[in-house]
Parts: structure tokens; sequence; C-alpha cells
């Protein structure tokens, strides 16, 4: 290899699994991969992580050559650690919907969601970490009374990765800390009132540093320096290359529609999260909790792949004959819907097929997608362009119809794994010295411009305010 050429490691530490991807810091040319699988569930062992982590690099090909690391993480997960860094339970994880209840209570002592979303940008549900850190107070006292530090999985993994045993020297940047709930990404620091409140009580806690995002934060054993990294979704902005204007639609096991702002957002209704970037922007965001794993579901019902489920959709008509599927198989985030189940509308005869089921499912995922776009314009969020990526981006049949949905074209750049490639690139960006992220070359976008669809999208919300309560 030419001995000037610098290599970086990105790292996805996500919900299902961890990616390792190295790549040229200049240029961005993949040199190699790992991934390992991550356990199943919304509690998990972080050890599991670290295991995974592990493997993933050996699949890799190792760090020894590697110039800079950085790590990019599921967000709002909660890895309650004592003085001594020890891991006190499992991980509750974002998905994790047990606190709901304590997420109602918190926005409530802070004035309801206007006061708690003009303090950190968020009226807080149950996926934010200040929500689990008040269920944790209240259903396992003894747990809580041992808490000396919150870390997020990214924060975690990084700390892993250093080799540190001492609390004090775990990190994190303020595109993940905003969140937790308990973070102001205006003024950039914590809302340690918030905290007291979530966890009961005044006892001592340390704060996961705040580390610009192109500096280094610490190193591994043997000199490596650890970039700060962010959130997978701040990190897949990063790495798609996502300006102000841009939404970004990313369908994975949750699906998120986030946009790169100049300024905040504070949604008093909890529909819009008030996110930082991982480059010193803001990033509102809609998250749901039902994404690719509904177009999982369909495929196990119709017993095809992927392909085959997104050639009999595009087989159907738009609407699919009447049938609308609700899609909160697994409770919901957005709307706030933590105990609701899937709901199937207007069955009949004639829509009794194959291929209207699979474009039920679809666009029943992508309708909940819809509905995000439309609740960040809301709020005064420029939408230029729409940039769909994630695993179900693949089926052939989403991007088709996610453009008939959002009536306007959708830009679908080439597979890849954007919020690995976005740590890499925070980790080229402080290696190099650049005013900004690397621009590298990732391939061809394609562009899809179909016919809008509103009547469907008209038929999917009368379902979603007619089941509400349910």
């Amino acid at each position: 290899m030419n001995p000037k050429v610098q290599l970086v490691a990105g790292i996805d530490t996500s919900t299902q699994s961890v990616k390792v991807v190295i790549r040229d810091a200049q240029s961005g040319q993949v040199i190699r991969e790992g991934r390992a699988a991550h356990p199943d569930g919304s509690e998990v062992d972080p050890a599991k992580w670290w295991s995974a982590t592990e493997d993933a690099i050996k699949m890799a090909g190792g760090l020894d050559d590697v110039s800079a690391i950085a790590v990019a993480g599921q967000q709002h997960g909660m890895v309650a650690l004592d003085k001594d860094g020890k891991v006190i339970r499992p991980a509750l994880l974002w998905n994790d919907t047990r606190s709901a209840a304590e997420a109602e209570e918190l926005n409530v002592e802070m004035g309801g969601g206007a006061g708690i979303a003009g303090a950190v940008g968020s009226a807080l549900v149950a996926s934010f970490t200040a929500s689990k850190v008040r269920w944790l107070a209240k259903n396992e006292k003894e747990n809580a009374a041992q808490v000396a530090i919150i870390a997020l999985p990214h924060d975690w993994i990084s700390w892993k990765i250093s080799g540190s045993a001492s609390i004090a020297d775990i990190f994190t940047d303020r595109g993940d800390a905003s969140g937790t709930g308990y973070f102001d990404s205006v003024k950039n620091e914590y809302r340690e009132d918030i905290f007291t409140k979530a966890i009961g009580s005044n006892q001592e806690i340390t704060f996961p540093r705040i580390v610009e995002p192109r500096t280094f934060a610490a190193k591994t054993e043997s000199g490596i320096p650890i970039a700060a990294g962010t959130g997978d979704n701040a990190a897949a902005a990063i790495g798609v290359g996502a300006e102000p204007g841009d939404v970004v639609v990313s369908l994975g096991t949750s699906g998120t529609a986030f946009a790169v702002s100049k300024t905040p957002t504070h949604d008093a209704t909890g529909e819009v999260a008030g996110f930082a970037d991982g480059t010193g922007h803001f990033l509102p965001l809609v998250c749901t909790l039902n994404a690719a794993r509904i177009l999982d579901a369909a495929t196990r019902i119709l017993g095809v792949n992927h392909e085959e489920l997104g050639e009999l959709a595009l087989k159907a008509k738009p609407g699919a004959n009447g049938l609308t599927l609700l899609p909160y198989f697994e409770g919901e985030r957005t709307p706030n819907r933590p105990d609701a189940t899937g709901v199937f509308s207007g069955m009949n005869l004639n829509n009794s097929s194959r291929e209207d089921f699979a474009r039920a499912m679809i666009e029943g995922m992508l309708c909940g997608m819809a509905d995000a776009v439309a609740s960040l314009e809301k709020l005064g969020v420029e939408v230029k362009r729409i940039l769909l990526v994630g695993g179900a981006a693949k089926n052939p049949a989403v991007g088709k119809i996610a453009s008939a949905l959002f009536g306007r074209e959708v830009l679908v750049p080439p597979p890849g794994e954007y919020v690995a490639i976005g740590a890499a690139k925070l980790a080229a960006w402080a290696l190099l010295g650049t005013d900004r992220p690397p621009q590298w070359n990732l391939g061809e976008v394609t562009s899809i411009k179909e016919s809008p669809t509103p009547e469907v999208l008209i038929k999917y919300r009368k379902l979603r305010d007619q089941t509400e309560g349910w």
C-alpha cells in the first residue's frame, strides 16, 4: 500500500448489527469491511455489543494500519454504569416502550410539551433516555441508586475501544447527546435539573463530556486516535452528504425522516424531535418504530424474498384496490401510540390477492414516512430534496411508491452502510483537519419521479385518525 494513504475506520453499532468500514481518508475508497449480528430485543447486555464489535473488527482485517476511528450508534439507549464503570443492568434500547408513562410524567413536570421542548428541543416519548432513567428510578430503585453515569451505545463502544476503565473518560457529541432528553443543543449543555427529576435524587452523576465534531477525544491503547462520533441518524446524514434543505428518509429497523437545518426546532406536540446534527447544525427528526421489519413480515407471510415482494406490489394498483395498512406492529412512536397494534382496513374479495397485500404493506410503511416529512414542513423546515436510504430502499417498489406518496422526486443513493460511512467521514474530518467532512464520491444517485397518489394518503390518514385511542 502507498505509504501516503491514510485509512480511517467507521463503526456503526446499530440495533441489529455492528458494521465496520475501512476507507481511504482522502478518496473514500473502500479498503475492507466487516460485520457481526447483535442480539434481538429491546433490552440487551452491552457486553454482547462489545463482543460483536470485536468480531466485526477482526472480520474487517483489524485496525493496526488505521490512522483514525469514529463510532456512530443507535440513539437513546440507556447504558447505566456504576462508579467503577460496571454495567448495572442490561441496556434499554430506543425501541423499548415500557417507559411511555414516565415520559409523560416528565413532560408534565417540565410544564407540558411546550415546556420540555423549549428546554431540550423535544417533547419526550418512551424512546428518550430521560424516560428510561425515570422508569429505572421507579421500578429498580437499587439499580438507580448505583448509577454514576449514563452512556449511550455510541459513547460506551467508543470508551471500550479506548481501553479506559475510568468513567471520567467517557465522551459523546452534541448530536447523540441531544437524544437523551436532558441536553440543550442550542446552549450545548446538559440540563442536569431534568436528569435529577428523572432519577429522583441528588446523587453524584458524571455526564459524558461533549467533544467537538472534528476533534479527537481519546486514543486506543496502541495510539490510534478516536474522534467524537455521533448518533446513527446524524451519521447517516453525513454519510449521504446531506446539506441544509435536504431531507433524508431512512428505512431501517425504524423509519426516520430528518433534515439538516441551520436553525433549531422546538415542537410541543412531540412529533418532531429537535436534535443536533454531527457537524454543528441541527437535525429536526421524526421517527417511526415500524419500517423495514414491516417488509420483513410481508416476505414471511407471502413466502417471497424482498425483490419478489416489490415485483408483486408493482403489479397492484396504487391504493391496493382499497386495502389499507396502519403499520403499528410494534406500537408506535410517531404518532405516540406505544400500545397500538397493526390494522388492516377495507379487506374484500377483490383485494384478497398477493399483489394487493404486498402493495398495502409497502404503502402503509411509506405513508407513515410521508406523514413524517409533512410534520417537518409544518415546522417550517425547508425541503428541497428527499433522499431515500436504508435497507428497505433497495426494494424495487419502494422508491417508486415513495415518490408517488410524497408527490415529488426522490433521490436514491447507491446502497451503502451510510451510518458507518458517516462515522468514517467524521474520523477523516478530524484526521485531515479540513473545514467540513470529506465529500467522497460514493456512486451514482438514482432519480425517481412518479405520478402523485394523494388519494392513498387521504385514506391512510382517515384510518390513522379513526383508530386513535385503540
